[in-house]
């Protein structure tokens, strides 16, 4: 999924997903590869510090894959009809769901 724009179609639209999920996806890695550049895949949250100082240390162009759980959330999400101080920042102290008012959801 596109973390994002599945979170707002799951948010808004009662998960009627559109154009957000691809089943197949090119290899990063070669892809980089192909273009001469460097290609890093991270696909554990533990890993992430080590693969950003791999990068920071290439001197090469960079092309990052770095992979998540499809459902995990994108935050900080700031909810439609909310100010950009009402921000979620994704500590669970107000759940997604309940962030977005009706008059919130009419906005987008």
């Amino acid at each position: 999924y596109m973390g994002m724009v599945r979170q707002w179609q799951e948010l808004l639209h009662g998960g009627r997903y559109s154009h957000s999920y691809t089943e197949a996806l090119p290899d990063f890695v070669k892809l980089a590869e192909a273009y001469h550049a460097v290609g890093i895949r991270c696909e554990r949250p533990g890993d992430v510090d080590g693969a950003i100082r791999e990068m920071i240390n290439v001197n090469k162009p960079v092309i990052f894959d770095c992979v998540v759980d499809p459902n995990e959330n994108c935050f900080p999400m700031i909810p439609s009809g909310r100010a950009h101080n009402e921000m979620l920042l994704g500590d669970a102290t107000v759940s997604v769901e309940d962030a977005i008012t009706e008059e919130g959801k009419v906005m987008v």
